[in-house]
Parts: structure tokens; sequence; C-alpha cells
């Protein structure tokens, strides 16, 4: 199975660049542009932060140009919300996020909702039972997936898929030590999660939310971690601080095979790649860090 796999594409509400001065938008377009020759994409998967301040304008705007991308390849599109999404634009918009290559809702979906709003969803393609979570906390940066949606994964993992499962969620949950805000602002409850997927048929977790590539495993189970798409993340900055550059990434995803999962990023041909969109020095990431309350976990 090969998934292309994007994420991050904080798109406004309106086609003009944002508050740093980058054209969501476009960079999707840009995006979408290089990869128009991909074949045999079986899937496409959209990992959260889709809307950047939640507008149904941004939602719609993304599943036209994704939805357009996907049907030149007879694709399905699956979605999933970040800390940046706002659930009920979401679903006016993207539904269960499991759409067809037309952006009709999928007819083999099945859709959980549990009493704090949480919306999971499971559907097959080809064999392979695609789950996407919602690890969103409403006002936060970090992610939590709450006990009834876990409850709820358990089960539909008790019976094993054709072919394996792979889970799609936002926020990672695997970090590095060299940054300062990815320990706090990734998922809030790895080991809660790796206790629900504990021996059954996951082989491949896709997420985003850092804005770079990452590879590590949970419960021996691959964690991939896609770069964004609005920017990406630069880890070559003095410890403690944090820097953003310009050029839109995604990733192919190969599942299956003696040799699966394997995993490949593509970079835009951005004429403005790597120029710096913002740049937080030590006293404003800490300062980051302490407006978002990041020490006080969620009550799942």
């Amino acid at each position: 199975m090969r998934i292309l796999h994007l994420s991050d594409t904080h798109v406004e509400r309106t086609d003009a660049p944002n508050r740093h001065g980058v054209n969501a938008t476009e960079s999707l377009r840009l995006i979408l542009a290089e990869l128009r020759h991909q074949r045999g994409v079986d899937a496409v998967v959209v990992t959260g932060d889709i809307a950047n301040d939640g507008a149904v304008e941004a939602y719609s705007a993304v599943k036209e140009l994704v939805g357009e991308f996907a049907r030149r390849l007879d694709a399905p599109v699956f979605y999933t919300t970040g800390n940046h999404d706002e659930r009920e634009a979401f679903g006016k918009v993207l539904g269960s996020g499991h759409l067809t290559g037309d952006g009709g809702e999928r007819g083999d979906v099945l859709v959980h909702e549990s009493s704090g709003g949480e919306r999971a969803a499971v559907s097959v393609v080809d064999g392979w039972r695609v789950v996407t979570l919602d690890s969103l906390v409403p006002g936060r940066i970090h992610g939590w997936i709450g006990e009834e949606q876990l409850d709820w994964l358990r089960g539909v993992l008790d019976v094993p898929a054709e072919r394996g499962t792979l889970l799609a969620f936002h926020h990672p949950p695997v970090s590095l030590d060299i940054s300062a805000t990815q320990p706090v602002f990734g998922l809030r409850n790895p080991e809660a999660l790796a206790a629900a997927i504990r021996g059954s048929d996951v082989r491949v977790i896709l997420t985003g939310h850092y804005h770079l590539q990452l590879f590590g495993m949970l419960e021996s189970v691959p964690v991939w971690v896609t770069p964004g798409i609005v920017n990406r993340i630069d880890l070559t900055t003095a410890p403690g601080t944090e820097r953003a550059v310009r050029g839109a990434s995604a990733s192919l995803v190969e599942l299956g095979g003696v040799a699966g999962p394997m995993f490949h990023t593509f970079h835009a041909r951005d004429p403005r790649a790597h120029e710096t969109v913002y740049e937080l020095d030590e006293e404003r990431t800490r300062a980051l860090l302490e407006q978002y309350d990041a020490s006080s976990p969620p009550i799942g």
C-alpha cells in the first residue's frame, strides 16, 4: 500500500499570507504540484492542523485542493484533527474525515464520537484498515487521546484486519530530547496508547505536528512524523530555542512487502526554501511553554 502523507497545512480563511508572511494555501499548491508525477498511490492521509484558525473556508479550500489531486489518482483521502483545528467546522466540511476521491463519505466508514467530542473513524482500503484518531485538546498545543476513544480502539483491534492496521492522528507519541518543545507539546499519554495497541495488528502510526521528519517506535510499532507543509522546524538552533524556515514537505509511506514499512520525504522546490519564518530565543521559547501550562496534563 502506497500512501502520500501530508500534515500541517495551516490554511487561513482567506488565500493570503499569514502573520509570518507565508501563504499557506500557496505552500499546499506547491507541494501538490511537485507530487503530480506520483503513481500507484492507494490513499492520501492528512494528519491535522488543516485550518490555522478552524475556519470553514480553510477546510473547504484544503478539501478542494487535496480532493482535486486525489481524484487524479483515484485515491481516498483521510483527514484527522490537530490542535489548530475546530471539531465542528472540521465535521461540517470533512465529515468523518474518511472521504472518497470524489470528496464524499466512504460507504464503509464507522465513526466513534466520545462524550467529550472526540471523533475517531475506521474504514478499509485494499485489506488495510485505516483508523483515524482525535488527539485534539481544545485551547492547548499538546495532545491527548481519551479513555473512551482508547476503549473503542481496543474493540476495533480485537478483530485483525486482512492485511493490517495503520493509525493516523496529529500529536506524535515520540520526541527528541534536543527539542525544547517536542516533549511537552506531543501526545501526553503515549503509554496509554501503547497499552491499547499491544499485541494488535497495527503496522504503522502516522502523525504530524512537529513540522519536521522523525522516526521512532511505540510498542514495537513504527511511528512516522511527516514534516509540515506551511513551514518546517530547523533543529540546528541553540538549545532551548526554536526556528521555523520556509519549505513545504510531504512523505511517501509504503506498507507491506518484505521491506515495509518504508518512508521517503519530498521537499518542494521553493525558491525561498530555508528562509527564516520565525525564530524564538531561549526566553521567548520558555515563555511559550509557560503560556500553555505545558506541565499540567488534561484530565483524561
